[in-house]
């Protein structure tokens, strides 16, 4: 990359969005609150591209996301409360002072070793009375939220000591649920049910799975295989509610045979 370059387009950029924060009525009346929800279907567009490895849309939702960046700066510049510079000096000083194995003379040789220091210096930056968990923000989405809970939790020394033991509480959860099925009681078995969730998401992270990711994988394999089983009912003339249940779990498998048949003739 070349810096001057780098320079000069994110020069270009502040000037393109002062000019349409002065002429452009839409642009105009924007604020933190209206751009907010904006911001998190850019996040989300983001997410999809890196998942379906598509560098083009990395490339372009990266640019959206900068877009936001320097429209919420833009706003706080008019507020007098901050502006692009102290945004980007912000992150600088913040990476700088997380990172002193390589600004300081603290060593870390692993890149467990670096999240736990990570932690330990968030944590101590941040207001204490809000304890370890206070930095998860609460508009997290419910499944990322109770990783990052978990990570922060862990930093602490509040783990299990191997990875292996995450599995009795799993355990233990999936029979406090089977032991609600029959109570009717529909709010102690939806506390059952996040508490079991809340433990598969911890065996995930002591494994190095991103829950969301093994999530979306999942989704998708299941609508490529449904689609495949609505295509072949197509083929015969029939709707899906023209099958039966064996019909149509054989066409399941089959969706399966071929994606096994894919994966090892790569």
């Amino acid at each position: 990359m070349n810096r001057d370059e780098a320079k000069m387009a994110t020069s270009r950029l502040l000037d393109v969005m002062d000019k349409l924060r002065a002429e452009c009525p839409w642009d105009r009346e924007q604020t933190f609150d209206s751009l907010r929800n904006n911001t998190i279907e850019e996040t989300y567009e983001l997410a999809d591209a890196i998942t379906d490895k598509n560098m083009e849309g990395i490339k372009e939702e990266l640019g959206d996301l900068l877009l936001h960046v320097v429209f919420y700066s833009k706003l706080g510049e008019e507020a007098g409360a901050f502006n692009y510079t102290d945004v980007a000096n912000g992150v600088c000083d913040k990476l700088i002072y997380r990172h002193p194995h390589v600004y300081g003379d603290i060593h870390a040789d692993t890149p467990e070793e670096v999240k736990q220091n990570w932690e330990a210096l968030k944590l101590r930056k941040k207001n204490r009375k809000s304890g370890a968990l206070g930095g998860v923000p609460v508009s997290l989405p419910a499944m990322v939220k109770s990783f990052r809970i978990g990570e922060k939790a862990a930093a602490t020394g509040f783990d299990w000591e191997k990875r292996e033991d995450v599995w009795a509480k799993v355990k233990e959860e999936l029979m406090e649920v089977d032991a609600e099925l029959d109570a009717k009681d529909q709010e102690r078995l939806t506390d059952e049910m996040g508490d079991l969730f809340f433990a598969l998401i911890n065996a995930c992270r002591l494994y190095g799975i991103d829950p969301e990711g093994a999530l979306e994988r999942t989704n998708k394999k299941f609508i490529r295989r449904f689609n495949h089983v609505e295509l072949r009912a197509e083929e015969q003339g029939k709707t899906l509610r023209d099958m039966t249940l064996q019909e149509m779990d054989s066409y399941w498998d089959e969706a399966k045979a071929m994606e096994r048949q894919q994966t090892d003739n790569k």
